[in-house]
């Protein structure tokens, strides 16, 4: 077998991705390889392609499925828009549910009045007479739980779980219908909860968290619907209020369709805040769930004090708050930030209403924003570990690297930063995002990828934003510039060597270079044979504490930290004072009388310093 065969399955391969075959095909092309006599150098790369076909695949089968939330979640936040059969509305969100969720069965109950129990309104894939007919006493079964405590429940084995007041018909019911695996949700009106959605399996299963939030906002817009008809009942029937009741749902309608097609045809956070801010004639502020601002339209008021967002996020209302009016903007029980509307301290029932409902869009937009800074952060953080550990062809990573706005054939900085690495990670991410360039964790710490070639300067402004970021100090080391994907593992190793001596040299905080660090920088470069020089200045104090178990070294560590202080020494190293002077005098026998002139003293407290850099 020759080369040409393993190109050959190569190029099967790249065939079967531009096919849309399926994992189990990918992964069948190494077998056939193998059996086609393939030699093994070349089997090692048809194994590297293998693995990275597959992970493509996973990648985009990942996009596909938020494509299909998203794309779901502006539907029904379409149809909302111009509601006018609640039923439909709310059969239509219980399929959704079911087929976004990929479940045997979605169903909604709502309360009866009084709080009496909850009874079954609308299901999608029941097979049960017995089951859609079940009503739930309040507290009963999963759903009767979820209408009492207004939170969601899951159980992965419903039969199993003691959480639950198992009552004879509720269980005969759920045993008819075959569940065992069951999601609810409650849909919220004020801090009332008027039903709960579900989905569920005739299997076990785990439902992950992102699941529970798709269908909390499902549930909220359900809630909407609802609403939304109650409204327009209490329109029909108001009598001497029926006009001004018209001309508030029509703006609501009008305001609803507005915000949901901003939304659908790719709006920013900005532009959504700009149209609020317009139809309540007021100005607005967004905040993010960490507090940083994402809009700002006609205020100058700062964020809403933490008390007023949590006070929104528990009653789901907006609240009055100082002449301003605050609401959570939420995913179910996540907390994705905030809107602060100024200017209007006597906002009437329906722009209430208007501005809550902004908040649910607003909701939306955050959930898609986040869903595509999550898919484009996890490609740069793997082309980062590409390009510092894999063998792989420049020309692809440039390709690769193309597709999220990165030009590799360009000069860069490595710059490799220290600091609480899951929040370092996101400010990174949104950093180099903002840069146009790549951000991902190697080994301990995260890793940036930045275009330019002014070390000193990106390594400062890094450690500055980021440290503002994270609110702790972040200590930053840079490498390069490096020419093309080629030069970027180097340029890693000397910005790693560089996070290094910062640290042990006492400048936590910041951002540098090499070029820094003076004697130190010109002994981590490239060239630098920094045990070597340990070794010719500190050797005769490493033998004799290796061979006989003295402190030799860190008695003029200790003596050097000190000042040169005899009786400060003793107290650090905890001995008399008569020791330290004795192992002194040891010391002098061991490297000259000489020892502690001027050039000297440099010369042995570099060689300490550096000895701290290698790690001992």
């Amino acid at each position: 077998m020759s080369e040409a065969d393993a190109v050959e399955h190569l190029l099967e391969l790249l065939d079967l991705l531009a096919t849309d075959a399926g994992s189990e095909r990918l992964a069948a092309v190494l077998p056939a390889a193998r059996a086609a006599g393939v030699p093994d150098h070349e089997l090692d790369r048809v194994a590297r392609a293998t693995e990275w076909a597959l992970r493509i695949r996973r990648t985009l089968t990942a996009h596909r499925r938020r494509e299909a939330e998203l794309e779901a979640l502006f539907d029904t936040a379409n149809d909302l828009a111009g509601v006018r059969d609640p039923d439909a509305v709310l059969r239509s969100i219980v399929r959704r549910a079911r087929l976004l969720l990929g479940a045997d069965i979605a169903y909604l109950s709502m309360n009866e009045p009084g709080e009496r129990g909850t009874y079954m309104r609308v299901t999608d894939g029941s097979i049960s007479a017995l089951f859609q007919q079940v009503r739930l006493g309040m507290g009963e079964g999963l759903g009767g739980l979820v209408a009492q405590a207004a939170q969601p429940y899951v159980t992965a084995d419903y039969f199993a779980d003691d959480r639950f007041n198992h009552t004879g018909p509720i269980d005969t019911a759920v045993r008819d219908e075959g569940l065992v695996a069951i999601l609810g949700v409650p849909l919220k009106l004020d801090r009332r909860v008027i039903g709960v959605l579900y989905a569920a399996n005739r299997s076990p299963r785990q439902f992950p968290p992102d699941e529970v939030a798709l269908l909390s906002s499902l549930a909220d817009h359900a809630a909407i619907a609802l609403d939304t008809a109650h409204l327009l009942e209490e329109t029909r029937a108001a009598g001497e209020t029926i006009r001004a009741h018209n001309e508030a749902m029509r703006r609501a309608e009008d305001a609803h369709d507005r915000l949901t097609d901003l939304v659908l045809r790719g709006a920013d956070v900005p532009e959504v805040a700009a149209a609020v801010a317009k139809v309540l004639d007021g100005g607005l502020v967004v905040h993010d769930s960490d507090g940083a601002e994402l809009a700002r339209i006609g205020t100058t008021r700062a964020l809403a004090p933490r008390a007023a967002v949590n006070a929104s996020r528990a009653s789901g209302r907006a609240i009055p708050q100082d002449g301003t009016w605050v609401c959570a903007v939420l995913a179910g029980r996540e907390l994705l930030g905030s809107i602060t509307l100024t200017d209007r301290p006597d906002l009437g029932d329906a722009d209430r209403r208007l501005f809550e409902r902004a908040g649910v869009v607003t909701a939306l937009l955050l959930l898609l924003r986040r869903t595509v800074a999550e898919a484009e952060n996890k490609v740069r953080g793997e082309l980062i570990t590409d390009l510092l550990t894999a063998a792989v062809d420049s020309v692809a990573l440039r390709a690769r690297a193309r597709r999220v706005g990165v030009e590799l054939s360009a000069d860069h900085v490595v710059l490799v930063a220290d600091g609480p690495r899951d929040r370092l990670l996101a400010a990174a991410a949104h950093h180099a995002s903002a840069c146009r360039g790549l951000a991902g964790v190697h080994g301990e710490h995260v890793v940036l990828v930045l275009p330019g070639t002014d070390l000193a300067c990106a390594a400062r402004d890094a450690a500055r934003v980021l440290g503002k970021a994270v609110g702790l100090p972040v200590t930053v080391g840079s490498g390069g510039p490096a020419h093309g994907p080629e030069g970027v593992a180097d340029a890693h190793a000397e910005a790693v060597r560089c996070l290094k001596a910062l640290l042990q040299l006492g400048r936590k905080g910041t951002g540098g270079t090499l070029a820094d660090l003076g004697f130190v920088g010109v002994l981590l470069g490239d060239r630098a044979d920094i045990a070597g020089y340990v070794r010719a200045t500190l050797g005769p104090l490493l033998d004799y504490d290796s061979s006989r178990g003295t402190e030799l070294v860190r008695t003029v560590t200790a003596y050097f930290a000190c000042g040169a202080n005899l009786s400060r020494a003793k107290d650090e190293l905890h001995v008399h004072v008569n020791t330290v002077v004795q192992r002194l005098d040891r010391v002098a026998s061991l490297l000259g009388e000489d020892w502690q002139s001027p050039d000297r003293v440099l010369e042995v407290q570099l060689a300490l310093k550096l000895m701290k850099v290698l790690g001992d």
